[in-house]
């Protein structure tokens, strides 16, 4: 049986969509776009073999906190390194939040790490961040694979949360609530997380990214990336039994050339398809602004008082992490800063709902 139209995806598509030029592949648009904005790299052969846009130098901070590096997985030939920080403050006693944050094509953590500012602030807000990072040898373009197989999105899913997993025990003092949040086909795999997930997630988010569990080859993914696919609802609807995904953040540019903000609608109205039948939801909408930063257009819904979808709409940004640093491909500085937008998000959602611990 068909699912129902949800008001929420005519809603979104009141707002229209923004003319922007396509792209058939997250990676190789990745990649083109990642050069063209670290132009000064584009002579080193290292850095091109890298498959990072911008190299950066391993995160570190003064004070107020801990960076540690790892390695972990499903086994010899399932593992990725990661980067964890932990502000000072945290105990047994009392855990706190932990953010999974997922990197986009052509990037590493320490790039992520440098161009989202996520240390400053995670120690100014109270939560820890944990960064996987994707190998080239799983995804030449260092993509998270969100879409394929459903056996190779779930090894990727499981990878991740595996390195979840081995974080928490091993660092008691990161046990709160857990979040997921991506840029790019991180921010694809973000949403995967959480709807393979939903119980371990209190919120996920994503950042210009890709609809999840749209596209099975590399042509279906250029599709959903120029917003021309969308996923079905009932087979997600079946996994998850009964449950709804957690709330769903999302922030997009409408001049976006990789990848279409219709994916971002297209998210939203999947989320909506997947509460159950007769869930009313309220909607409020406005305007953000930063001084002379980007515009932003904010659509929220809400079922009762908990916020269950927030979408951002960046105006005039393109494929990058809005507010992020400037040297860094993917980043644009002259947008609101996204990981501050996030975490009021997520700070929201769990000053509404008991926390889960992950």
């Amino acid at each position: 049986m068909a699912r129902r139209k949800s008001p929420l995806v005519s809603a979104l598509f009141k707002l229209g969509r923004a003319s922007v030029r396509q792209s058939t592949k997250i990676g190789k648009a990745a990649a083109r776009q990642g050069v063209a904005v670290g132009g000064r790299m584009a002579s080193s052969a290292r850095h091109v073999m890298s498959g990072i846009a911008t190299p950066t130098d391993a995160p570190t901070v003064a004070s107020g906190g801990r960076w540690h590096e790892g390695r972990w997985g499903l086994g010899p030939l399932a593992m990725r390194r990661y980067r964890l920080f932990i502000p000072t403050g945290a105990s047994a006693r009392r855990p706190i939040p932990l953010l999974l944050l997922l990197h986009g094509c052509a990037q590493d953590t320490a790039a992520f790490a440098a161009a989202t500012r996520c240390a400053s602030v995670a120690r100014e807000r109270g939560f820890a961040v944990l960064m996987p990072e994707q190998a080239q040898e799983a995804n030449p373009q260092r993509c998270w694979n969100w879409f394929g197989s459903d056996a190779r999105v779930g090894m990727e899913t499981r990878i991740l949360m595996s390195i979840v997993d081995h974080a928490v025990s091993s660092h008691p003092r990161i046990a709160g609530p857990l979040f997921a949040l991506g840029l790019s086909a991180g921010g694809a795999m973000a949403l995967t997380l959480g709807l393979d997930f939903p119980d371990r997630f209190s919120a996920v988010g994503s950042h210009s990214g890709a609809a999840p569990y749209s596209a099975v080859n590399p042509l279906q993914a250029g599709q959903t990336m120029r917003g021309r696919r969308s996923p079905d609802a009932e087979p997600i609807a079946r996994a998850l039994n009964g449950r709804a995904p957690p709330p769903l953040l999302l922030i997009h540019g409408d001049f976006d050339p990789v990848v279409s903000y219709a994916n971002a609608e297209t998210s939203a109205g999947l989320w909506a398809d997947l509460l159950p039948e007769g869930t009313r939801m309220s909607v409020a909408s406005g305007e953000i602004r930063r001084g002379s930063r980007r515009r932003i257009t904010r659509q929220e819904w809400k079922v009762g008082r908990r916020p269950y979808v927030r979408l951002l709409r960046v105006h005039g940004m393109g494929h990058a992490w809005s507010g992020g640093a400037a040297g860094q491909a993917f980043s644009d500085p002259e947008g609101p800063d996204a990981l501050r937008l996030a975490w009021q998000f997520f700070a929201a959602v769990t000053e509404r709902a008991d926390n889960i611990a992950v």
